[in-house]
């Protein structure tokens, strides 16, 4: 058996999980299993955890190798673990020399266990031209910077990232180049603090001007999105481009966090609640039809409920369609770990709270977007995504494909578009 990796967490970890199945096997490792981790949250520690033990029950002669954020942080404790062969560094990951000494380590019967450097130390970031994407695959991703100069109080990424670093923009352009000539539709821009692009390249170009390159350099590309991004971040240029070019789609997902001013100050983030709404209505009067996601923190150390009512109403100031609720999970190493703790049922609760609000606020969409004509990425025989990432009901369609569609209703999850 070759290798086989297990991914949690973001979509630059998914987009690193086929970099890490290549250089794996172009190493020569077989019958191995990669935990490809997250350390966003406790729950994903322990997700990681469940899996590497079950993972070695099914399968007690593969080996197993730990890498990603979680075992960055934690290297030690995944180390310990009987199940565990190897813990991998989350640049050395990246790297085939790292696998070739993985492989190594296995065949000589090492004892050392841990491959885990001071990700502080990474100062640059090399492309990876992925030719593994299975050929015509709807959506792909393109890796243009990774790791975090901020240092918001709740957050442990930085830790397992390290700080900002971004691909050269002719690299990135190749890549995005590449990956159309092999009949990819979509393409993705994704990175961990994606608004800070470009800040360590000469010059500082910033994520709006490697938009524009893009889609001026690769006119056969028919559709680009931007993933996560910081709104206090956006610079003229990226506004331009939604504003100018349709091949850039109409949905962007915001890092909010919080509604209440006080909990982003505590937070330690850089923009205020006004800040957001402001940005949303702005980017709102040049692409009038977006749709916005937003990330959010439910139970954040003293927040009242008069506090989490705010968050709450964020949702209609800024008509967000798409919501991804965190509860508040206490990171050891983080200031936020000693601030005054929200009690766990209270947190819970909230975070029941705003995915109910989300999920009216998605109903809201989808009726708003009946009779409306679409052009949607087929993404598989059952199922497609209109320009803003609204999911579409279909039937028998061939995936890759971009189909002109008119949404007829929808079933509470789906449009349903009427000639499915």
């Amino acid at each position: 058996m070759g290798v086989d990796v297990v991914t949690f967490g973001c979509r630059l970890n998914s987009f690193e999980s086929e970099v890490i199945r290549r250089e794996a096997e172009q190493a020569g490792l077989s019958d191995t299993i990669v935990i490809n981790s997250c350390a966003v949250t406790n729950e994903a520690v322990a997700q990681a955890r469940q899996s590497i033990r079950k993972l070695k029950r099914e399968r007690p002669e593969a080996r197993i190798v730990v890498t990603g954020c979680a075992a960055q942080t934690q290297a030690e404790m995944f180390a310990e673990m009987a199940e565990v062969d190897r813990v991998v560094g989350n640049d050395e990951k990246m790297r085939g020399d790292a696998w070739r000494a993985t492989r190594s380590a296995f065949d000589i019967g090492a004892s050392e266990k841990v491959a885990v450097a001071d990700i502080m130390a990474v100062r640059e970031m090399a492309p990876h031209l992925l030719d593994g994407f299975e050929r015509g695959l709807p959506r792909v991703f393109v890796q243009v910077q990774n790791g975090c100069d901020h240092r918001c109080t709740f957050c442990i990424i930085p830790y397992g990232r390290g700080n900002s670093r971004s691909v050269p923009m002719g690299a990135v352009v190749d890549q995005v180049r590449a990956l159309v000539e092999r009949g990819h539709a979509e393409i993705v821009l994704t990175g961990v603090d994606l608004t800070s692009y470009g800040a360590d390249l000469p010059g500082a170009p910033k994520l709006g001007r490697l938009t524009r390159q893009i889609l001026r350099r690769v006119p056969e590309l028919k559709r680009l999105r931007i993933s996560s991004i910081d709104s206090i971040e956006a610079d003229r240029d990226l506004l331009d481009v939604i504003a100018d070019d349709a091949r850039l789609m109409p949905h962007l997902h915001l890092s909010l966090q919080s509604g209440d001013d006080m909990i982003l100050k505590r937070m330690k983030r850089r923009h205020s609640r006004q800040d957001a709404i402001d940005f949303c209505a702005q980017v709102r009067r040049l692409r009038p039809d977006i749709a916005f996601g937003a990330d959010i923190i439910a139970g954040f150390p003293t927040e009242s409920e008069e506090m989490f009512a705010r968050s709450l109403d964020l949702v209609e100031q800024c008509d967000l369609t798409f919501l991804h609720v965190f509860p508040y999970s206490k990171r050891p190493g983080t200031p936020a770990a000693r601030m005054p703790q929200v009690a766990g049922g209270a947190i819970k609760e909230r975070g029941r709270r705003l995915r109910s609000a989300g999920e009216a606020a998605l109903l809201r969409r989808l009726a708003a977007e009946v009779g409306a004509t679409r052009e949607v990425l087929i993404e598989s025989e059952r199922q497609g995504r209109t320009e803003h990432f609204l999911p579409v009901a279909i039937d028998g369609d061939e995936p890759g494909t971009v189909r002109r569609l008119v949404m007829a209703g929808h079933d509470g999850t789906h449009l349903v578009a009427c000639n499915r």
